[in-house]
């Protein structure tokens, strides 16, 4: 197939050159390829939006990867060692919806009919939990290309630790199919700049470098050498240059790529976006809208195609690309057949692998959590995170994770193992370095692999950066665990920079998102009780760096209280409180404070630690009424952050004692004071609220 450029009159030519496909007609590679590009541009003309350019330019690159290369089963699109496929141009979901169909996933031909429609499993990018055979939510650039490092990192960790000579049960590539779009974004650079050092010699990537964007030709914007800049990064690098209709060139590129053991490797190849389209091609137009009519007319003439047939597909490319789901059974029978075998000389690997793959918890596996008692001192709850940390790891061996460059201030180290590395990658600690987007991103690279359950750290402040990837492990429903320390204004002489205000609300903005704020060490164990059980979600740690008091749990409430997301910590005297005290974090030791005042006035004040919105809301009424009764209307919450959303809690009739500017830098103490955040200035709060005299006057 060539690649010149197309006007019209070639196409008339082309018309005359190829018959309408029949089973005497072309080679079926290009049927298949042809089938894929019309499969696009119909679907994209019929939804009346979309992006059929990239997919009828990448149909041959995409079509040589599925048939020739990868290794995967359509009836069983889950089976562990199938290779991984992730489409980072996720615009480009019309291609990957094509190929499922084809090659005999569960996606019928009319769902591609109902691309981007309401209620079909074609939505207008790839969404891993709405479609047979996607591995992950891609949309926006760069999340895909970060993703599959993650998948990367969690196939070589696995085959390390299980593989076995002559017994190689881990072993499969993750390929991504990237655009200028990907390799543009800075979390692109990220993304390969660790996949680099760590040596992950079974990434492919595939570049479609067929510069155009939404705005026009990528010289705009856009002029460095991207073979060097990943040979820099320790990449192989291969540029098949404008033969991406070439499949022997294509496939001639990924077996070498495959080959290469050591190293990542990235396929260059200049592709022509809309290819066929004379009005269309290598233009901008081709990105983002449909053809129209006249223009698919004209490529499906180019094509040799049918022109008036819609989401035609000729019964030898049906026959011809259906073959996969034959070859896709005999592989995944094999690998079972070779599991078998591989369970009878190694038993208890087994059934750790199986266990991982499922997310089975070990029976006890909390057995070896620590406890923390009052005369033991105060302790920051980051810190006790790292012991409860340990505890886990020694009984869920595949906890697996690591920080963005703060290792000792987040306290995520595993003691008893080694950090992962190119020359071993068993170990269980990962070097992010200071790249928090691909920290995050690459950690649901890993949940979805599956095999390891990723934790992330860095300091509250910076998950601004990873805000993106978080968002989708939200939307994926992953079970990543973020472990972020230095919660507030608390942290101290950093100042502003550091000191995060508003994250809180924001985060609790975020649907799917469960956000843990713990009041003391004991809450902190419960803490991570709650996000290893919780598989079907993300789950967000906020911890402290400034030491707080261990609560007397004989005392007071139970630190279990914490499942359910809000309990009442101390209760009131008498029958009923005449005020409710609702605090997260490092304020609850306020708010029992202000509670011993207060009972020097005769005021009675519950005090209620509420680590957890999110867990408090799947509460029944009759708790959450139990713990808020509906006839207490005086209510306070105190927190150091921002107030949206508390009044969700306190009410029309309470108040909220919180921040309402950044921070500042000075030690923790003076920046409570400073704020406002003081066990005084709660009593005064309380006391005006019910309508006494405050105490300062």
């Amino acid at each position: 197939m060539s690649d010149t450029t197309i006007n019209a009159e070639v196409a008339e030519e082309r018309r005359d050159e190829m018959s309408v496909p029949t089973s005497a007609g072309p080679d079926v590679d290009e049927l298949s390829v042809n089938t894929i590009r019309t499969l696009a541009m119909d679907a994209v003309q019929q939804a009346g939006s979309g992006h059929p350019g990239t997919a009828m330019a990448l149909a041959p690159v995409a079509y040589t990867l599925w048939m020739r290369h990868m290794r995967y089963n359509p009836e069983n699109p889950h089976w562990f060692n199938r290779d991984r496929f992730v489409l980072s141009a996720g615009h480009a979901a019309i291609l990957q919806y094509a190929l499922l169909h084809l090659t005999g996933y569960d996606l019928p031909l009319e769902e591609l009919q109902r691309f981007r429609q309401s209620g079909s499993i074609t939505p207008g990018h790839p969404e891993n939990f709405l479609t047979p055979g996607v591995e992950t939510t891609t949309g926006p650039l760069g999340q895909g290309v970060m993703n599959s490092v993650g998948m990367a990192i969690a196939e070589a960790h696995l085959a390390k630790l299980f593989n076995r000579s002559g017994h190689e049960i881990v072993d499969h590539h993750t390929y991504v199919i990237c655009g200028d779009g990907d390799v543009m974004e800075g979390a692109c650079h990220e993304a390969a700049s660790i996949a680099g050092h760590l040596g992950l010699g079974k990434l492919i990537w595939l570049y479609d470098d067929n510069r155009i964007t939404i705005d026009g030709d990528t010289g705009l914007t856009f002029s460095e050498d991207v073979a060097s800049r990943f040979s820099a990064y320790g990449w192989d690098v291969q540029n098949v240059g404008d033969r991406a209709n070439d499949l022997d060139a294509l496939d001639r590129a990924i077996a070498d790529a495959r080959a290469e053991r050591t190293r990542p490797s990235l396929i260059i190849l200049r592709s022509h976006i809309g290819y066929g389209a004379p009005g269309k091609q290598d233009t901008a137009s081709a990105h983002g809208e449909p053809l129209g009519e006249d223009q698919i007319v004209l490529a499906k003439r180019f094509y040799g195609w049918p022109e008036d047939a819609k989401f035609y597909v000729p019964e030898e490319v049906r026959g011809h690309m259906r073959g996969r789901v034959l070859r896709g059974r005999e592989l995944d029978a094999d690998w079972s057949r070779r599991f078998a075998s591989y369970r009878t000389e190694f038993p208890q690997l087994a059934v750790e692998l199986e266990a991982r793959v499922d997310g089975t918890l070990p029976e006890g596996w909390d057995r070896g959590l620590p406890s923390f008692e009052p005369e033991d001192g105060p302790i920051a709850t980051r810190a006790a995170s790292g012991k409860v940390l340990n505890g886990i790891a020694t009984s869920v061996p595949w906890l697996f994770g690591g920080s963005a460059d703060l290792t000792g201030s987040n306290k995520t180290w595993i003691h008893t193992s080694t950090a992962f590395s190119k020359e071993d990658p068993s170990g269980r600690n990962l070097h992010w370095g200071v790249r928090e987007h691909v920290m995050c991103s690459a950690s649901n690279g890993m949940a979805l692999h599956g095999g390891v359950r990723p934790f992330a750290g860095t300091f509250f402040i910076f998950s601004d950066y990873a805000r993106p990837a978080i968002r989708l492990a939200a939307l994926m429903r992953l079970p990543v665990i973020y472990v972020l320390t230095h919660d507030s204004i608390g942290l101290g002489g950093d100042g502003p920079t550091h000191q995060p205000v508003e994250h809180l609300a924001s985060f609790r903005a975020m649907p799917g998102l469960r956000i843990i704020r713990p009041a003391d060490a004991n809450e902190v164990a419960e803490a991570w009780r709650v996000a290893i059980e919780r598989i079907e979600g993300p789950t967000m740690l906020i911890l402290s760096r400034q030491k707080l008091p261990v609560s007397d749990r004989k005392q007071l409430g139970d630190a279990r209280g914490l499942r359910q997301g809000a309990y009442i910590l101390s209760s009131e005297s008498g029958d009923a409180p005449d005020v409710i005290l609702l605090a997260t974090g490092s304020e609850v030791h306020l708010a029992l404070e202000a509670q011993e005042k207060l009972a020097e006035e005769d005021i009675s004040a519950r005090v209620v630690s509420f680590p957890s919105w999110e867990l408090f809301r799947d509460q029944s009424q009759a708790y959450r009424d139990e713990v808020l009764p509906p006839s207490v209307r005086a209510r306070v919450a105190i927190e150091a952050g921002a107030p949206l959303g508390w009044t969700e809690w306190t009410g029309d009739g309470g108040e909220i004692l919180a921040i309402h500017r950044f921070g500042a830098s000075g030690s923790s103490d003076d920046n409570y004071r400073s704020y406002g955040l003081t066990t005084e200035h709660l009593v005064d709060r309380v006391m005006r609220l019910v309508g006494r005299e405050p105490l300062d006057g």
